[in-house]
């Protein structure tokens, strides 16, 4: 684990939007996050009431998250101090391959494949009692948030 890292000292998001907990393991190419994913969320009781998933655009949104998360930690190791926060700029090939419900944890991988300049070309991948729930290729460049 990283403990001495707070989630909100690298990304501004906060709850009830901050889909990432802990962060897990770190190195220049890569990062693990976790989440525990309350049973009490608004938002089980309306999809799928009967049978509650969590929607993929928030798995995918906590794989966002993780590659910002990643991004701002290379940007403080190379004392990179352009400003702005890593934002989303390109979603491509998301695979759903399990549900995600109350009471899971799911482990987030993020991976830079390319940085071009200022953007950044990640793979990631979520899983859920250690099998693959998503992958998702995406792209981050900074920007500045007013």
């Amino acid at each position: 684990m990283i403990e001495d890292i707070a989630v909100t000292d690298l990304i501004p998001h906060r709850p009830p939007f901050l889909w990432v907990d802990t962060l897990l393991e770190y190195d220049s190419t890569s990062l693990i996050s976790e989440k525990k994913i309350p049973e009490n969320l608004d938002v089980f009781q309306g999809h799928y009431p009967d049978h509650p998933i969590l929607p993929g655009v928030l798995l995918c949104e906590a794989l966002f998250q993780t590659g910002a998360m990643l991004i701002a930690l290379l940007l403080k190791e190379t004392k990179d101090t352009r400003p702005g926060v890593p934002v989303l700029t390109r979603i491509e090939g998301a695979r759903f391959k399990r549900p995600v419900g109350p009471g899971d944890t799911i482990r987030m991988e993020v991976r830079i494949k390319e940085n071009l300049g200022g953007a950044w070309f990640l793979k990631g991948t979520l899983r859920v009692k250690g099998k693959v729930a998503v992958n998702v290729n995406f792209s981050c460049t900074l920007a500045e948030l007013q």
